[in-house]
């Protein structure tokens, strides 16, 4: 539970913060502890959003746990216990309440004897990655924590740089085809009713591209409505169904891997961050089947992470990765599975695999560079292609009219 509070710290300090308790007694207890006199303590209420969530978890961004890793990092480098360091790093947090109750609440725990993995796995004021705290507990016991966490740091900080470019990329060709059905759809149920009224005083034969677009201008304009509504209730549909239906969420990633160019560059994409999760973590010491499950746990798309689940199964029958994963070689990339095999050949798993997924990255980065240079021309034909469509069939009419 979380509770909020008033008080004045040892130094004199007046505070307005939160701690996380089991109870109103323990949340008390704790404040003594630290030298805090309250002036007022109460269980924190969950806002209106928050009573229809199901869990009530905060999430950091991978960019807030990228910074706090390699600070972290930077501190237990130069000698300062995990301890000190997290007391340091808070004061750099002041302003962010979920980053501050975060780290008071992982002060507190390691105050009360427990290591950090522990204390990361027992705070429940945000969700953190499972691969994470695998890293976390396995790095603390071999004592390489500081490695581990510059390592996760570079991990979570590449794959945000990723998304962001993603985003960036796609933003300019989403725009043009959400303003190019908005255009189109004006014109069909707003300007077209209006030129309509014209040819119905006309004694002849309309061209068929006109009594074509004239009849979608009729069908737009009576059912402006209906259609909002249709498309909002099946985007609302499809978003429920892939959350709550594993069935056809895993329909839905079985097409899109088996779209041109798209599927090759979501394929890529996947087993690029699973080579490198996998890559990190076996340095890192994890067990090489914990490893494969951990890896495909952050894997997005279903398909690709139930053939690592089922291969992980059957590692931990004797057989080889390489030997199972080339069961599905025709959805896998054969590169990938060639590649684990020569790891497991060599005994550089995790040197291979972080090659790998630079590898993948890379090409990636080069196809969704050549799929926006064919994707501009291409919208713009069919946004000019389609407006001119429309024009030229309004214009038809009153062409052979004048030639008439």
């Amino acid at each position: 539970m979380i509770f909020q509070y008033k008080g004045i710290t040892a130094e004199g300090k007046r505070v307005r913060q939160k701690i996380e308790a089991a109870s109103l007694e323990e949340a008390k207890g704790k404040l003594r502890s630290k030298g805090i006199i309250y002036e007022q303590i109460k269980e924190q209420s969950p806002s209106f959003f928050e009573r229809f969530e199901f869990s009530r978890r905060a999430k950091l961004s991978p960019q807030e746990l990228s910074s706090l890793s390699r600070e972290l990092a930077i501190y237990i480098r130069s000698g300062i216990s995990i301890v000190a360091a997290l007391k340091i790093v808070q004061k750099h947090y002041e302003h962010n309440k979920k980053m501050t109750l975060f780290l008071t609440t992982l002060s507190t725990l390691l105050d009360e004897g427990k290591n950090f993995y522990t204390a990361l796995d027992e705070q429940s004021v945000v969700e953190l990655p499972l691969f994470f705290k695998e890293s976390i507990r396995v790095s603390e016991d071999g004592g390489i924590l500081d490695e581990v966490l510059l390592e996760l740091s570079r991990f979570l900080k590449e794959q945000d740089r990723i998304h962001k470019e993603i985003r960036s990329a796609f933003a300019y060709p989403s725009f043009m085809v959400v303003l190019s059905l908005v255009m189109i759809a004006f014109m069909l149920t707003f300007v077209v009713p209006q030129i309509t009224g014209i040819f119905a005083s006309m004694d002849q034969k309309l061209p068929t591209p006109t009594i074509f677009v004239i009849a979608m201008g009729d069908f737009f304009s009576n059912n402006f409505t209906l259609i909002l509504f249709a498309i909002f209730m099946l985007i609302v549909s499809f978003v429920i169904l892939r959350k709550n239906s594993y069935k056809f969420a895993y329909m839905v990633d079985s097409l899109l891997l088996k779209l041109p160019l798209f599927g090759k560059i979501i394929l890529k994409s996947e087993l690029a961050r699973f080579a490198y999760m996998a890559s990190l973590l076996t340095r890192s010491g994890v067990v090489f089947v914990r490893t494969i499950n951990l890896s495909a746990n952050i894997l997005n798309n279903r398909v690709i992470k139930k053939i690592f689940v089922d291969a992980s199964k059957e590692v931990v029958e004797g057989k080889l990765l390489s030997v199972s994963l080339n069961e599905h070689y025709k959805k896998l990339d054969a590169a990938f599975i060639q590649a684990v095999a020569l790891g497991e050949e060599t005994s550089e798993v995790a040197a291979v695999l972080g090659n790998v997924s630079e590898l993948y990255f890379e090409e990636n980065r080069d196809k969704i560079a050549l799929l926006l240079t064919l994707l501009e021309p291409a919208l713009m034909l069919f946004v000019g292609g389609s407006i001119g469509f429309i024009v030229a069939a309004m214009l038809l009419p009153i062409f052979s009219m004048s030639i008439h």
